[in-house]
C-alpha cells in the first residue's frame, strides 16, 4: 500500500511540476494552462496513452485535470461503441457527471458556510 501512495505522489507531483514550469517560464495564463492540461488528457486518453499512467499512478494521475480529460475521452469512446455517432455528444458528460455534480455541490456548501470578505 505504501508503494501505491508513493507512485501516486510521484505521478501527481510530476504533473504539478509541469504546470509550475509552464507558469514560471512561459507567458501562459493559469487558465490557459488548465485548459491545456484538459486537452492534453483528452488527446492522450483518446490515443490510449493515458491509461497506462492511470494504472501506474492511480489517484496521482486521475485527480489532476489531465485525468479529467482522459475520463472525457474514455466516456466518448465507450458511448460511440454503444450508441454510434450520437455517443460523441453524450459520452463525456455521462462519464464525468458524478465528479462535476460533486464539485458543484461542494462549491455550494462552501459558499454557504464561509464568510466572504472584501479584498481590501
Amino acid at each position: 500500500m505504501l508503494m501505491e501512495y508513493l507512485k501516486a505522489f510521484l505521478v501527481g507531483g510530476i504533473i504539478c511540476a509541469i504546470g509550475q514550469v509552464l507558469i514560471d517560464y512561459t507567458k501562459l495564463t493559469p487558465a490557459r494552462i488548465l485548459v491545456s492540461f484538459v486537452v492534453a488528457g483528452v488527446i492522450l486518453g483518446g490515443l490510449g496513452l493515458y491509461q497506462p499512467l492511470l494504472d501506474f499512478g492511480g489517484a496521482g494521475a486521475s485527480v489532476p485535470l489531465t485525468g479529467f480529460g482522459a475520463l472525457l475521452a474514455k466516456g466518448v469512446r465507450e458511448a460511440v461503441a454503444e450508441k454510434g455517432f450520437f455517443g460523441i455528444f453524450s459520452g463525456g458528460l455521462t462519464a464525468s457527471a458524478a465528479g462535476v455534480a460533486m464539485a458543484i455541490f461542494t462549491s455550494l456548501v462552501t459558499a454557504l458556510i464561509s464568510k466572504p470578505k472584501d479584498k481590501s
